[in-house]
């Protein structure tokens, strides 16, 4: 067991605590399978919704907050019976909208293990209005349970009533449905290719500007995002924050980080290149490496 989960475990139920340490390995970035979810399940003698609670101080421990120390643990159920963890994290030096809240942690999470729909969310603290939103953009949004301490679940419907979403805007699917933006790019580097393989699985109906990071570290590992776009435009969730929040939530440092990678679409209506290179500047000294693919 990874030793910066020992204080969460203090906060769980005994029983469920011995049985989940053993799955706390130091590259635990808070994927739990269906059968993982199960064997909890009959060790502690937790399910559904009490099992989620029990586990949201593991959660909560992905947290990077360095500027309000404000430690958020989402918990993203798949329909698949998987469920993924995601917290929020927090850039020092940048702008307050870099941020990333955790529930866009858990959801962007589920996402890039190939979940196709989600039907709740279980979260230690009230999603905010701005969460509330990002919600909206989810292809199960109406059916989507949200779970809360000492609260009984309730319908994302209920906490954003009259909700503003993409069919507001003509879209029929929404996030997580699949994307394939079939764009190309002359490269044989295999950190390129992969930026672009997630480039084109990202989300973007309202700017038609996919995009997408791979950052590699110094030992190799790979950490990729996806731009996904919400209909109200200001939560839409841009790759690098995506990246960078899957390296938090493993506990990596970000000064591991050895390449940086941004890819996006020759044709969009934006552009990412400022940005993503402002991000990463607070963390890294690496140079972003940009290209822009054919649609």
């Amino acid at each position: 067991m990874s030793t910066r989960f020992a204080d969460a475990l203090t906060q769980m139920p005994e029983a469920l605590a011995e049985a989940v340490a053993p799955m706390l390995t130091e590259h635990f970035a808070g994927h739990l399978s269906a059968d993982q979810l199960k064997e909890l399940s009959e060790k502690s003698g937790l399910s559904g919704t009490e099992l989620y609670l029990a586990l949201l101080p593991i959660a909560a421990t992905l947290s990077y907050a360095p500027i309000s120390n404000f430690f958020v643990g989402a918990i993203a159920h798949g329909v698949s019976g998987d469920a993924y963890m995601g917290a929020n994290m927090e850039l020092v030096g940048e702008a307050l909208f870099h941020s990333v809240h955790a529930e866009q942690s858990a959801i962007s999470h589920a996402w890039l293990g190939g979940e196709r729909k989600l039907v709740g969310i279980t979260v230690n603290y009230s999603p905010c209005g701005h969460c509330r939103q990002f919600m909206t953009e989810l292809n199960n949004n109406e059916g989507l349970t949200i779970r809360l301490p000492e609260q009984q679940p309730q319908p994302l419907t209920h906490y954003l009533p009259y909700a503003f979403g993409p069919k507001d805007l003509g879209m029929e699917d929404g996030l997580l449905d699949g994307n394939d933006h079939e764009m190309a790019l002359d490269s044989d580097d295999s950190l390129v290719q992969r930026a672009l393989r997630e480039a084109n699985a990202s989300y973007a109906p309202y700017s038609k500007t996919p995009a997408a990071i791979a950052l590699e570290t110094d030992t190799g590992r790979v950490f990729v995002g996806r731009y996904a776009e919400n209909a109200a435009f200001n939560p839409s969730l841009p790759a690098m924050q995506i990246a960078l929040n899957g390296m938090a939530r493993m506990g990596l440092p970000f000064e591991s980080i050895r390449r940086a990678v941004l890819v996006e679409s020759d044709r969009g209506q934006i552009s990412f290149v400022h940005s993503a290179s402002d991000a990463l500047a607070t963390v890294s000294q690496v140079k972003l490496e940009v290209f822009k693919a054919q649609a």
